[in-house]
């Protein structure tokens, strides 16, 4: 018997003769709410990603350590946690693409943004202006407002919300470069969503960041949904600085460590204005608690306080798996993943009431589907593939429903499940 694409027996044929299948084995996967089958089709992992099975072993080996050792721990030779951080350096600077000293691992992801602009955003009353995208994360919205009004400016000026084309839905990176071409001149900043988080996007950061720092403008790059999700060249892009969260494609658990990237062309730069810290200055003279502030040439410079141990581990249990597998490897299967459940949704959901509103070439976008399904709230679609079909999505009011199939734990099963149940979900609505 011929199959075709919306078979369940062609989805379990390809995961069958994919050798990268089983790097769902290395993941707790959450049992299904409803439908026939055990285990959920973890489709969420745009907002939380699933616990590593090491990082339990992580976690308990540090609370091992505190039972046996209290503060001594901090220089217990095995793992001491005064230099903690530095064993999440070199495997986090793999995965963005960064030089060791670059990158630090430290604090959250609103609270990095704010550390870096404190650095990065040099207002002057010739140039002053912010630039993102209109739908930029709430944080990074609230953020740059506060930005400039703190440094005497009207938010509803200063930030510039680059809008999509009439009609489109993402915002073409060719269009934000064109800005820059025309207005650059008055942009201090530049700060945008590598990849997009409600419609998955990814912009061409690299041309992006070129086009910008050719008007004068600074670069920052929020990597909340393309660290761990897309391959990264930081260093080589010339970005001036980035900051990201560890708990969506990077695992780390809810509220994980966050991260944050400075080019090495900065971290010599005495210059720049910066909120300093304890955990910030030369390690060397830390603990002399001289009232003066030692600097290092790294981006440990910009860190304020010790690192939280329990939540760093299981973000070192994480990027353990992502050293092992590759980026290269896993954007290979992103994107086999991403154009079946697309081909899937095509095929399976024709109803004019469905529009996908991520972009269709796999280079412009990341682990991510985003569909609008016009007249359905979108909090009870959710609800229905999750109870119903056992299918774990994420809803952005009032009509998107985010599928973000990871290629660390989703098969091309899941796929066909997602793609089925909202087949199912909009079948019922429309009787």
């Amino acid at each position: 018997m011929t199959t075709t694409t919306t078979d369940e027996d062609q989805a379990r044929q390809l995961d069958e003769h994919d050798p990268m299948s089983t790097l769902r084995d290395q993941f707790h996967i959450p049992p299904a709410s409803g439908g026939p089958f055990v285990e959920a089709a973890y489709m969420a992992g745009s907002s939380l990603g699933l616990q590593p099975r090491s990082a339990a072993r992580a976690l308990a080996a540090e609370l091992e350590t505190w039972a046996q050792f209290g503060v001594a721990g901090h220089e217990h030779p095995a793992r001491p946690w005064m230099s903690y951080h530095e064993l999440l350096r070199a495997p986090t600077a793999r995965l963005t693409g960064a030089l060791p000293a670059e990158v630090a691992l430290m604090n959250s992801l609103t609270v990095n943004l704010h550390l870096l602009m404190v650095s990065f955003y040099r207002p002057t009353t010739e140039r002053h202006a912010i630039l993102i995208e209109d739908s930029a994360f709430n944080s990074d919205s609230y953020a740059v407002r506060s930005q400039a009004a703190f440094h005497g400016y009207d938010p509803d000026r200063a930030v510039i919300r680059l809008r999509p084309r009439p009609g489109e839905d993402t915002l073409r990176s060719e269009d934000v470069i064109d800005y820059l071409n025309r207005e650059g001149h008055r942009v201090a900043l530049v700060l945008l969503g590598g990849v997009n988080y409600y419609t998955g996007e990814l912009l061409d950061i690299p041309a992006i960041t070129l086009a910008a720092q050719a008007q004068g403008a600074v670069v920052g790059w929020d990597l909340a949904h393309a660290a761990g999700n897309v391959p990264l060249r930081l260093h080589d892009w010339n970005v001036d600085f980035a900051a990201w969260c560890s708990y969506k494609y990077l695992n780390g658990g809810p509220g994980g460590i966050a991260g944050a990237f400075v080019h090495e062309r900065h971290l010599d730069d005495t210059s720049l204005p910066k909120f300093n810290g304890w955990w910030g200055t030369d390690p060397k003279t830390r603990f002399e608690m001289r009232p003066g502030f030692d600097h290092t040439a790294s981006a440990d410079s910009w860190q304020l306080s010790n690192t939280s141990i329990m939540a760093a581990a299981p973000v070192l249990a994480s990027l353990r798996i992502f050293d092992d597998i590759g980026m290269e490897a896993l954007r290979g299967r992103s994107v086999r993943l991403t154009n079946y459940l697309e081909a899937l949704l095509d095929e399976l959901c024709r109803d004019p009431r469905l529009t996908i509103i991520t972009p269709r070439e796999p280079a412009q976008r990341g682990a991510q589907i985003s569909v609008r399904i016009k007249g359905l709230e979108a909090e009870k679609v959710r609800d229905a593939l999750r109870y119903e079909h056992g299918v774990y999505t994420d809803d952005r009011k009032p009509d998107v429903i985010r599928f973000a199939p990871v290629p660390l734990y989703n098969t091309f099963h899941d796929c066909w499940r997602a793609a089925a149940g909202l087949a199912d979900v909009i079948s019922k609505h429309s009787q």
